[in-house]
This record gives C-alpha cells, structure tokens and sequence, in this order.
C-alpha cells in the first residue's frame, strides 16, 4: 500500500483525453444499470413464489444464479480485454445485458427467467473490468484517484438501491416491469457506446486457453456455490450435496488453475502458444496484493451487514421490509457520494493516509452494531450503517485506485479481473460466515437476537484485523514488479 500521493503534475494539471469525459460517464452508467440488477430481484420473491409456482429456496437462485454466472465469466475478462478492443468488448457486454433482461421481462416460466439473469449476468461480469481497465488507460495519473472515485457509485450504490427500487415498482407495477424499464436504458447505452466509444487500447491474437477456462469455471463455481451452500445448510434450506463437496471441489481446480497460468506464463513467451487466461504476475506487487486482502476483508463486512441488517430490522425489531429497505439506503448513497471527494484526497495524500482513517471508522462502526439490542431505535441502526458504509468509502477508492496503479498497463486487464473475481467470492464467504455463525448461536429455532449478536461480534473481531493490516503494514519496496515475475 502506498504511503506516498501519487507523483506526477498536481490534481487537475493534467486535462482528460478528448471524449474521455463521455466515455467514462457512458460505461459508469452502464455498469450502474448492470449491478443493479444483483440485488432487485431480493424483494420480488414473495410475487415470484405466487406468479410462477415456485418454492423460496428455487426463487434465491435468481440472484445466487447471478452471482455465480458472474464468478465463472469474470476470470475470462482478462484474456477477452487483452484479445479484442474495448468498443467491442462493450458492445458485446451490452448486447448480451439486453437480450438478458428482454428474455427476463417475457418469461412465461421459472426456467427461462434463470436463464434470462444468466445472460445477464454474463454481460454484467464483463462491464466493471472495462471500466476500471478503461480508466487507467485513459487517465493521468494524477487524477486517477478522482476519476476512479466515481467506481465507488457503481460498487456500492447500486447493490443498496436494488431492493428499494424493486420494492417501488411492486408497489404499483408487476414484477415484469422490473425488467421492461430497465430495458430501453440498456438500448440506449448500447445506441451510445456504438456510436461514441473510442479507445485505442493494444491487443493480442494469442490463443485461447479453453482448459484454464473450464478448469476456472468449476474452481469459482465451486467456491461460491460451496460459501453460499453453507449459508443455507446453516438455516435448513440447503439440500443435495453437503456444501464441502463443491467447496472441496472448487478449491482443488483453484490449485490447477493456478499451477496452470504459472506453467502458461513461462512457456507462452518462448513458445508462442497459449496465453494465460489470467495472468498471476499482479500478485508480484505488494501494494497490490495488501490493497487486494483490504478490499476483500471490507466487501465480507458489506456483504455481511447488507444479509443482517434487514433480517434484524425485520426478525428481531419488528418493522417491515420497506423500512429495512429504507435503513440500508443512506448508507449506500453516502458511500457512492464520498466516493469522487474521496478520490481527489487520493490524489493529493496517497492511500495510507485515508486507508488508516477509514479501517478505524470500520471497527468502531462494526462495534457499535455489538451494541444493538431487541428495542434499539431505528435511527441509531441507520446511523451505524451510514459510519460503516463512509468508513469503506475511504478504503475502497483507495486501494483499487492504488493497487492497479501499482501495476504496469498490459497487466490492468488482468489485475481488475482478479479484484473483481475475489469481490464476488469474499461477498459469497461474508454471507456464510455471518448466517452460519447467527443460525448456531441462536440454535437453529429462527433468527433471534443472540444469533445477530453473535454475528455482529464476529464481524467486528475481523475487523480488528483490518486495523492491523492497515497500521503495521511497512512502506512497499520502491521497486514493483511490473512485467515478469
């Protein structure tokens, strides 16, 4: 992690390429419309379960299908944003978003509704390593922080509007109608990017590696089917498979594929064969391998308290999915609007000096949530959540902006791919841990305030780690690995 401010000409000295500005805006609200459908089916289930016929355990997949398709595709960006143009790239992403959510808003059946979030998904999961592979290529350095602030909109906004938007529209539209607006916004995007996108960004024709691609596949899958498995072994719902055999599972292909893209790397340079499909070397960074354990660490507390809050609100206080709803809500907004103000001190004061800050405001905000109890009032919950959610905007921007910095320009595809890859798989494990640690505390008989207790405590003990690695971890070597590991 970086010490220092970014060097180079002062904030705002350097002007953006031109076009820049509208390329950047178009593939934010791109990726905006995309992630928002992560979260927006979560309030739909009860109308789902009554419209098609469905169970609540096969209704989850709609978003645990998303996630999933996500974990598969996002490791192939790397090699696709290597391979083929950004325009391409996008249009791509774009089409197949569209065709997704036209399939969704005309399903007649459970099976094609899944089958429509999978496509979207597979656009969605190409969208946010565009944009920051984007950003470090269009922008000066000295603004990348500012420019790489506006991410934060996309990650953590979106994701908390989701349910709230959805619990809108059901209010006064059919659940189709979730997809029939979001549709035309898809189109116009797509219109847009045909006609605007321009970046010139260098590409290979080497081949692709189509055993790395099903060997990651299976270990990603497995991985998130497996954290995600435990959650709902945890609270009864699970069934079929233990959750240790996908997760065993995953994990081992984790290893070959692993072993695989090192092979890959010192044989495709003398060879001329197969690339990696993603390329290991980011690790040789220390600023980005500590800003990668951060940011993971920190998605796991997000994952985790967007699962409890609601089912505290709901479960043990008694008020509705609407207010829930309402409660997460700030919080999502204050950390997307810090993010832009956020980038600039970036720019100015390098990561250490907001990452420090923020890993303390995360501790002391996941305390206080060991403090809630059966009659706390709504507005402290809220207050808590908004700390929580301003303490990981001065983490996040950061720490991306910093770690792919770190790296040289034909390893940003790769880089961005591994960071958005590991975001979906610590979400995956902060959900289990957190349900699984609430469900045996509370003894398995429904969700009580000792099972919440228990699992804000072990969210704030895990941050007392983050606190640590922020504080004690020793300036990086000037020398970073840039090209061969």
């Amino acid at each position: 992690m970086s010490t220092q401010p970014s060097t180079g000409p002062t904030p705002g000295a350097e002007r953006l390429p031109a076009g820049a500005t509208l390329i950047i805006s178009l593939l934010v609200g791109s990726a905006f419309v995309m992630i928002l459908n992560e979260t927006i089916m979560s309030v739909a289930l009860p109308a789902l379960i009554a419209d098609l016929h469905i169970s609540a355990a096969t209704g989850q997949w709609l978003t645990s299908g998303f996630l999933l398709t996500m974990a598969v595709v996002i490791p192939v960006t790397g090699y696709l944003l290597q391979r083929f143009p950004p325009r391409a790239v996008y249009l791509a992403s774009m089409s197949l978003f569209s065709a997704g959510t036209l399939l969704c808003a005309l399903a007649p059946v459970f099976g094609v509704l899944i089958a429509g979030r999978v496509v979207q998904a597979t656009g969605t999961a190409v969208m946010v390593p565009l944009l920051m592979t984007t950003i470090l290529r269009l922008v000066p350095e000295s603004r990348r922080g500012q420019t790489m602030g506006t991410i934060s909109i996309v990650i953590a906004v979106a994701p908390a509007v989701g349910p709230t938007l959805s619990g809108v529209i059901l209010s006064a539209l059919g659940w189709r109608w979730m997809f029939w607006i979001v549709l035309p916004i898809a189109l116009l995007a797509l219109a847009a990017g045909a006609a605007r996108l321009r970046v010139t960004a260098p590409t290979s024709r080497a081949p692709l590696d189509v055993a790395s691609v099903l060997i990651s596949a299976v270990a990603f899958s497995g991985l998130v089917y497996g954290l995600s498995a435990i959650g709902e072994s945890a609270t009864g719902a699970g069934g079929g498979l233990p959750p240790w055999v996908p997760l065993g599972i995953g994990v081992l292909a984790l290893a070959v594929f692993v072993h695989r893209q090192l092979r890959l790397q010192r044989t495709s340079r003398s060879s001329g064969g197969a690339v990696p499909l993603l390329d290991l070397r980011p690790f040789a960074s220390r600023r980005y391998t500590l800003a990668l354990v951060l940011v993971a660490t920190g998605f796991m507390a997000l994952f985790g308290a967007i699962i409890l809050l609601p089912l505290y609100i709901q479960e043990v206080l008694g008020r509705s999915a609407f207010v829930a709803g309402l409660v997460v809500l700030p919080g999502g907004l204050v950390m997307g609007l810090l993010g832009p103000f956020v980038g600039r001190a970036y720019d100015r004061l390098g990561a250490r000096t907001l990452v420090i800050p923020g890993s303390l405001l995360l501790a002391a905000s996941l305390w206080g949530f060991t403090t809630l109890g059966e009659r706390s009032p709504i507005p402290l919950v809220a207050l808590l959540y908004v700390g929580l959610s301003a303490a990981l905007a001065l983490m996040f921007t950061p720490l991306m902006t910093d770690a792919l910095g770190s790296l040289s320009g034909e390893l940003y595809s790769h880089g961005s791919a591994i960071l958005t890859t590991l975001q979906q798989v610590a979400g995956a494990a902060g959900t289990a841990l957190f349900i699984t640690v609430m469900t045996l505390a509370s003894g398995g008989a429904g969700i009580d305030m000792a099972g919440v207790h228990a699992a804000f405590v072990t969210a704030a003990l895990i941050s007392l780690a983050v606190v640590a690695i922020a504080v004690l971890a020793s300036r990086p070597s000037r020398t970073e690995v840039t090209t061969d590991a």
